[in-house]
C-alpha cells in the first residue's frame, strides 16, 4: 500500500542505526543480486533500523535499464518488502520502473525510482530528479519532477540518487529543517571518487543534517570501475563509518537525534539561508 510521505509514528526514536552495503552488483541479473544483498544484511551482528542498497541494486546502472524496467510492484519490489519484514527495518534502494508519466497522462514511461518500503507494506518513492546526462540514463528514462521528504521511526529523511548530489539547490533544507538525513543511493565511479567525497561532506555541512551516501564497487558490464567510498558523515561534515574502498562490505552507523538538534539550536546557520 503506498503512503503519503508520513509516518505514523510521533516520537522520534533517539538513535537511529543505518545498515548500508556497498555491493558489487551482479550485472543485469537480479536473482544474483537478491542473493548478494539478502547474504550481506544476514550478517549483521545487530539489528538496524534501516537497510540502504546503491543506485540500480538489482541491474547495474546498464544501457539496458528501460528494457528492465518492472512495474510499480514487480519482483525487486516484492524482494525489498521481503526485507524490510524479515529486518523489521526501512529498506531503501533504486530500481528502474515502467509508470504513467506525470507530463504526459495516460503515456508510460521508466523512472529511476528510489524506493522507501517498510515492514508494514507501505512504501513512498521519489523518482531521480537530475538523469546522468554522460549516459544512456538520460535519453531512456524520463526525469522526475518532484522533491520529496518521509520519515520513520520519528526521523525524517531526503531521498536522493547519484547525479542529484551536485545540486545543492535541490537538496536544499529549508527554514527550520525539514529533514535530518540525506540518503543518496549511487553508482558512483571512481575515477570521480573525490568529487563523492568532497560533496557528500558539503551536504552535511551546509544542510546541517546526517548525510549517508551509499555506492558500488566492481567493474560493471561496461567496464568502468566503481570504487564505493560509502560513507555516513554526520552534520559537522565528519565521517561517522566508512567503507574500506573497492571491498564489498555491510558498514553501520548509529545516528543521535539529541545531538543533531542541539547543534541546529547552537549554530542555526539555516536563518541566514538566501
Amino acid at each position: 500500500m503506498k503512503d503519503n510521505n508520513q509516518e505514523s509514528i510521533p516520537n522520534a526514536h533517539q538513535e537511529l542505526t543505518v545498515a548500508f552495503y556497498q555491493q558489487d552488483i551482479a550485472w543485469e541479473n537480479p536473482e544474483a543480486n537478491y542473493q548478494l544483498v539478502e547474504k550481506a544484511f544476514a550478517e549483521l551482528k545487530n539489528p538496524a533500523d534501516v537497510l540502504i542498497v546503491p543506485e540500480t541494486f538489482n541491474t547495474g546502472f546498464s544501457d539496458n535499464m528501460a528494457a528492465m524496467a518492472e512495474q510499480p510492484e514487480g519482483p525487486t519490489f516484492q524482494f525489498a518488502l521481503r526485507m524490510a519484514k524479515q529486518h523489521n527495518a526501512l529498506f531503501i534502494g533504486t530500481w528502474t520502473v515502467k509508470d504513467q508519466s506525470k507530463l504526459s497522462p495516460g503515456q508510460t514511461v521508466v523512472f529511476n525510482r528510489l524506493h522507501w518500503i517498510r515492514p508494514d507494506g507501505t512504501y513512498g518513492y521519489y523518482d531521480k530528479g537530475h538523469t546522468f546526462r554522460v549516459s544512456t540514463e538520460a535519453s531512456q528514462l524520463e526525469r522526475g519532477q518532484h522533491r520529496c521528504l518521509f520519515e520513520w521511526r520519528g526521523w525524517r529523511f531526503k531521498p536522493a540518487v547519484c547525479y542529484d548530489l551536485r545540486f545543492p539547490k535541490w537538496l536544499r533544507t529549508s527554514n527550520p529543517p525539514n529533514y535530518d538525513v540525506l540518503v543518496l543511493c549511487a553508482n558512483w565511479p571512481g575515477s570521480r571518487a573525490a568529487a563523492w567525497d568532497t560533496l557528500l561532506r558539503a551536504r552535511a555541512i551546509e544542510n546541517e543534517a546526517y548525510v549517508v551516501g551509499v555506492n558500488r564497487v566492481g567493474i560493471d558490464g561496461t567496464g568502468i570501475p566503481y570504487a564505493g567510498h560509502c560513507a555516513a558523515i554526520d552534520y559537522k561534515g565528519l565521517p561517522l563509518s566508512t567503507c574500506n574502498p573497492d571491498v564489498p562490505q555491510v558498514q553501520t552507523a548509529t545516528l543521535n537525534k539529541a545531538k543533531l538538534d542541539h547543534f541546529r539550536e547552537h549554530w542555526p546557520f539555516y536563518l541566514d539561508f538566501d
